[in-house]
């Protein structure tokens, strides 16, 4: 079978691969599309902490079952929730497994979906409706990394949010914040083909290099500032004017992973009352929510995808890595 796989830093191939052989517990799957994510260049630049090649990357993938399922039929549509926790630990023991204290994940501690065949746990198996589009069914764990961040802030319907970031995690979340009733949706982004879809897709936008981004949200919101603000950044840059932003009481929201600790100014946040919280990834039920906004087609999502050919994968992490492309999120069409 084709494979997508990590060698070393900044290399990738697509190579042939034996089918992966599944035991008891153990399910098949012939995947349709994967997904390339943030943490996926981490790894291609060599600096996962955990990542070891060769490894088959992706944990963003949908496809159909091929055999081992207890219930679900061969043929039928799913995506895989890729978390593996312990099970053991306090965070796990008391409904938290996503933040288990050894959280693993499919795709960087085991071989993962960019490939014609995968095989995961059972228990990770997420069936899709027979209707929905397995492309978009690749797309289904970003969106709910999105889900969960609303869902962690507190959000109410009505709510004005600002957005740091318009990659695919920005315009998730500002999509779960649309779909969900807010008020507006603020995104703020520098780089000028993002910032000209996230206005195709019915956002305020706020231009992170040309825009003074006080003033402009206080324009934008008649000087009331925002309730909640997001931040899919992970650029020391945010936190030059996150606090200024938000208003007395608003809550700021840390959803990108920062690669080294961003400066906060802890007097802002007593002055004004504000709550910053951290989100990481999701719950399963966000995976459920997040195939009802998919599947209720408010938010064009799949204008965010391009799709490339296994065969592309050394040119195309390469072009990721450089900035040289407009993709905003590319998924590999296999099997």
């Amino acid at each position: 079978m084709k494979s997508i796989q990590y060698k070393a830093a900044q290399q990738v191939a697509c190579e042939e691969k034996a089918v992966p052989e599944v035991g008891p517990g153990e399910v098949l799957i012939k995947v349709a599309y994967a997904g390339v994510c943030g943490s996926d260049m981490i790894i291609y630049q060599g600096v996962h902490p955990r990542a070891k090649a060769p490894l088959v990357l992706g944990h963003e993938f949908s496809g159909t079952i091929e055999k081992g399922h207890s219930t679900l039929p061969p043929g039928t549509p799913v995506t895989v929730y890729p978390l593996l926790s312990c099970g053991h630990c306090q965070p796990c023991r008391n409904g938290y497994a996503h933040v288990c204290d050894t959280l693993k994940l499919i795709g960087i501690d085991c071989d993962g979906g960019m490939a014609d065949y995968v095989k995961v746990p059972e228990d990770k198996v997420l069936p899709i409706p027979a209707d929905f589009s397995l492309k978009l069914g690749a797309f289904i764990e970003p969106v709910a990394v999105g889900v969960h961040a609303v869902a962690r802030s507190g959000y109410r319907p009505g709510d004005t949010a600002v957005v740091y970031g318009a990659g695919p995690i920005g315009l998730c979340v500002a999509g779960c914040l649309s779909y969900f009733g807010a008020n507006r949706v603020i995104v703020i982004e520098a780089n000028p083909h993002r910032l000209d879809v996230a206005r195709q897709l019915g956002f305020t936008v706020i231009d992170a290099v040309k825009d003074d981004l006080r003033a402009k949200v206080l324009e934008y919101t008649q000087g009331r500032k925002a309730d909640l603000a997001f931040d899919c950044a992970a650029h020391p840059s945010v936190h030059t004017s996150i606090l200024d932003i938000l208003r007395v009481q608003g809550t700021g929201v840390v959803v990108g992973s920062y690669k080294k600790p961003a400066e906060v100014d802890l007097l802002k946040i007593e002055f004004k009352e504000l709550t910053l919280i951290g989100t990481r990834v999701y719950e399963r039920r966000d995976f459920e929510t997040a195939i009802a906004i998919l599947q209720s087609g408010r938010i064009d999502f799949e204008r965010l995808l391009t799709v490339a050919a296994p065969e592309e994968a050394p040119d195309q992490f390469g072009q990721l890595l450089s900035g040289k492309t407009d993709a905003i999120k590319l998924i590999f069409q296999l099997g």
